[in-house]
């Protein structure tokens, strides 16, 4: 392992301890949603265009076409204008009526600063990323999504210090949600796409703020 991954990995690890940190000080408040408590939710369709076989994680590789759930929100809960961290669910459906999450929160793109929570006004001036890298048979791997629009997103793969490879575009509507925002739960470390596995220090990392998140949600 390289020195630059190295520090990857290790800034990683920080972000998402200040994750997991954030999630059980927020918890305390009365919140539905200790995290990201009010967003929108809509129907979007992602259409992958492949890559060649360059991660050998079929959903990454492969082209198509998924109708995917997305919700837009903010990490704190401030109100616009307001800086806050931003966030971007899709769910996708994946084979036996299953579904895998990726969770994007607003970073920089840098070789670090793809690992920095990074605080914005408005989602369509931040990048993002999924702060946390997956197990891919290439190695590890992040996801960004970069809006190029209000209803266009583009999305692309990374090892933790190279360079970006576009293999998605994700369409959303346009216009007033049917429904602006419901009681849906994404989760990343149960939820997962194939060819994209949590390592178990991002698992043993991520569980204990998600455990939480759940358990503020019983009533």
């Amino acid at each position: 392992m390289s020195a630059l991954d190295s520090a990857a990995r290790a800034a990683s690890y920080i972000g998402g301890q200040m994750l997991g940190v954030a999630t059980r000080t927020i918890a305390a408040r009365p919140a539905t949603k200790p995290l990201h408590p009010r967003g929108s939710v809509v129907q979007g369709t992602l259409h992958r265009v492949g890559t060649q076989g360059l991660t050998g994680a079929g959903w990454l590789d492969h082209a198509g076409e998924d109708l995917v759930l997305v919700r837009q929100s903010r990490a704190i809960g401030l109100p616009p204008p307001v800086p806050d961290i931003h966030g971007l669910a899709i769910r996708v459906p994946t084979e036996g009526g299953q579904h895998g999450d990726l969770l994007f929160a607003s970073t920089g793109l840098g070789r670090l600063t793809r690992f920095t929570l990074t605080a914005a006004r408005s989602p369509y001036r931040r990048s993002m990323t999924t702060l946390l890298p997956y197990r891919a048979p290439v190695g590890a791997v992040l996801l960004s999504a970069v809006f190029r629009d209000e209803s266009r997103v583009e999305l692309a793969w990374a090892t933790p210090s190279g360079g970006w490879h576009t293999f998605a575009d994700l369409s959303l509507p346009t216009g007033p949600s049917d429904h602006a925002d419901m009681p849906v739960s994404f989760d990343p470390v149960r939820n997962v796409l194939p060819g994209l596995e949590p390592y178990d220090w991002v698992r043993r990392l991520r569980e204990p703020s998600y455990a939480t998140a759940r358990q503020s949600r019983r009533p």
